[in-house]
């Protein structure tokens, strides 16, 4: 007896028609490999390990067949809900092509980039989940780089980076009204940067949710060894197998200093310490934070801060311990690791610790979801905390594999 699947009333376009000419691969960027797979598949495999949903997959003219196998690996029994279209032109164009293949019973569009091809499964979901009538979703994250205007090679001024936020994709729609956008702004001729610039041209309103750091667009040589990396380390079959039961706790140790320097209040122990002179550094200087990565990272045996976050990342850039500490936590868990604990301790004449430790102690512990502790010591004057030049910080962490392949 064969079992009918309800037919799914969302569909997701994945328009992967781009050439690519920023990668210089030789290829389309979309059938570009990552590792074993293309950056198609990747993004293919987030999608199907989504809710079910009509899959429309926009390939490049002449490509369409190897789309196609990309699309069925990907889609395992869920092969039927997938279809492949030829791209147009202009980005626009592509997505006109994948309207056009909607089934009847579709009611929610969703328009996700191939090229940010490590979009997690959730953040598609949630994407799906907020669209109402009338009103576009997207997500993103906030901007975390200092940004300025700039004219003939000179700094003009200071942008106010609190109002400005960075989009991703997917980006979800109600399907009736991005129809009717899209067919005004195809009879307008004009071409949007994306589709909810287009969507809230046509008078309809956009709102935002959290997008996810590692929805990141592969653009460049950088993005894509980025997006190796980060598979390289999320892969438990990277790990040596049968190197310990499940349960047994790995102990990692990190440490991290700061010269005091730069402008604005101090951040320390993913607190904000006014008049308090602030550590200099690539993001906000929080030595406690980023030992504590690195006691993560080492224990489980993900490289380091400097291979996650270091200045080949600019997205870091003035980021604060809670993205720092979260996207660790995110890398542990993709890997089968749990926190278990991590202690910390801060060597500095200043500031005054001891009045916040339990402030400090609630924020790292809830962001982690394990205990925190840190205790402070000055150092009786020696060396440059005891100076007064900066603070140094050692943390260790242990963590336990939840999830460890066993070699047969």
């Amino acid at each position: 007896m064969v079992t009918l699947l309800p037919v799914p009333d969302i569909a997701i376009i994945v328009v992967a028609a781009g050439s690519g000419t920023r990668l210089d691969a030789g290829a389309p960027k979309a059938l570009v490999g990552i590792d074993a797979h293309s950056i198609l598949r990747h993004a293919l495999d987030g999608v199907f390990a989504a809710a079910p949903a009509q899959v429309i997959v926009v390939a490049p003219a002449g490509y369409e067949g190897d789309a196609l196998a990309e699309l069925e690996a990907a889609a395992g029994d869920r092969r039927d809900l997938g279809r492949v279209v030829t791209g147009g032109a202009t980005r626009q164009q592509s997505v006109a092509a994948g309207l056009a293949a909607l089934w009847g019973d579709v009611t929610t569009v969703l328009v996700h980039d191939a090229a940010r091809a490590l979009t997690p499964p959730t953040q598609i979901d949630a994407v799906a989940q907020a669209v109402v009538p009338g009103e576009g979703v997207i997500p993103v994250l906030p901007v975390v780089d200092t940004l300025k205007k700039v004219a003939d090679g000179a700094v003009v001024s200071a942008v106010d980076r609190s109002e400005l936020a960075a989009a991703q994709t997917p980006q979800g729609f109600p399907r009736a009204e991005l129809e009717a956008a899209y067919e005004a702004a195809m009879a307008d001729g004009i071409e949007y940067t994306d589709d909810a610039a287009l969507f809230a041209a046509a008078g309809n309103r956009v709102r935002h949710i959290d997008g996810s750091a590692r929805a990141f667009k592969i653009t460049t040589p950088g993005d894509l060894e980025r997006a190796r990396h980060l598979l390289d380390a999320s892969t438990p079959a990277a790990r040596p197998a049968s190197i310990e039961p499940a349960g047994i706790p790995r102990v990692g140790i990190g440490t991290d200093v700061h010269a005091f320097g730069g402008d604005g209040n101090l951040w320390l122990a993913g607190l904000e310490w006014p008049g308090e002179q602030p550590l200099s550094g690539h993001s906000d200087g929080d030595a406690v934070a980023h030992a504590i990565v690195d006691a993560l990272l080492g224990a489980a045996g993900l490289g380091d801060i400097g291979e996650h976050f270091g200045t080949s990342h600019p997205e870091y850039s003035g980021a604060h311990a809670d993205v720092f500490l979260a996207r660790t936590r995110e890398l542990l868990a993709e890997s089968g690791f749990a926190i278990g604990n991590v202690s910390v301790q801060l060597q500095g004449n200043r500031p005054r610790f001891s009045p916040r430790r339990q402030e400090a102690e609630a924020v790292l512990s809830e962001i982690l979801g394990a205990p925190v502790s840190v205790t402070a010591t000055t150092t009786d004057g020696l060396g440059f905390p005891g100076r007064g030049e900066g603070i140094a910080v050692t943390a260790i962490a242990a963590v336990v594999v939840a999830d460890v392949p066993r070699s047969m």
